[in-house]
């Protein structure tokens, strides 16, 4: 048990040192919302899905770690030990049962390991049985559709604001929307996504959902942001001419400034304006 202990400790060393050279280099990208230049870590999570998946890659980084070094060391072993200069008249051995049990042993146990928690983020992706809004995102060449089928029935499109336009307000280019999607936090939201054309997907980092845009598919995915905040992605399937431009923008605020932009959303939609009031009530929640 103490040589086990000690194995763990070690683990544990190994994978703090893996972890660290990563977040030291970007920093200050590990706090983003958004892509950043040269950006090695994952965005901060911002959800309890994402958590998981930082999890499940910190363990496995873990794992792999021990098992390089291993490799490593044990091909460094062998060329110094078992050198022509040392051995000019190779072995003749051909078969060691005990080795034969533990390479294959070792390696199942290690996949079984790996297996068992991705196997449990795989099921706690998929939904959650305790949505308390939902909100149906479409794909289409090369925007999306936001639609609130709870909320009133709210629905609007969302487009890349031109470069021009996102530099004069002092947004990220190529990342900014005419109409972000707004949400609640600490809100279970059920996502379903569907596309109208060819294959779309909806993808945002620091919320740990991609979700596949369809024709004729209902794919459905969850999320909870659990803080204030304005998060940014990208449609993550190559779908034309224009993909590089069908950005996604998440504005996520508390529950009572949500309520007052849906109620400002659909007096604005419902005018089939631009919904110019609702945009600016949420950038004024998202500060």
């Amino acid at each position: 048990m103490t040589g086990v202990a000690g194995w763990m400790r070690a683990a544990r060393r190994i994978g703090a040192l893996a972890l660290a050279l990563p977040m030291m280099v970007s920093a200050h990208a590990a706090f983003a919302d958004k892509p950043t230049p040269w950006q090695l870590d994952f965005q901060q999570p911002a959800t309890p899905v994402s958590a998981a998946i930082v999890s499940l890659h910190n363990e496995v980084l873990v794992i792999i770690t021990l098992i390089t070094l291993f490799v490593v060391a044990l091909l460094l072993y062998v060329i110094v030990r078992f050198n022509a200069k040392r051995h000019p008249v190779a072995a003749k051995t051909t078969h060691n049962t005990v080795l034969e049990v533990l390479w294959t042993v070792v390696p199942v146990l290690i996949l079984v390991l790996i297996a068992v928690p991705s196997f449990k983020l795989l099921y706690f992706e998929g939904h959650n049985a305790h949505a308390e809004m939902t909100i149906k995102i479409t794909g289409h060449q090369w925007y999306w559709t936001y639609d609130y089928p709870d909320q009133g029935d709210l629905s609007f499109d969302s487009n890349m604001i031109p470069d021009e336009d996102a530099v004069k307000a002092g947004k990220p280019r190529l990342l900014a929307v005419d109409n972000p999607l707004v949400v609640p936090v600490g809100t279970v939201i059920r996502v379903l996504v569907t596309g109208t054309d060819v294959i779309h997907s909806w993808f945002v980092p620091s919320f740990g959902v991609q979700e596949y845009a369809v024709e004729g598919r209902l794919n459905e995915a969850w999320m909870t942001v659990n803080t204030p905040g304005t998060y940014y992605g990208q449609c993550n399937q190559i779908c034309g001419i224009n993909h590089p431009f069908m950005p996604i923008q998440v504005i996520a605020m508390a529950k009572d400034d949500f309520a007052k932009w849906l109620a400002q959303a659909q007096k604005d939609h419902a005018r089939n304006n631009d919904g110019a009031g609702a945009v600016e009530l949420a950038a004024q929640a998202a500060h």
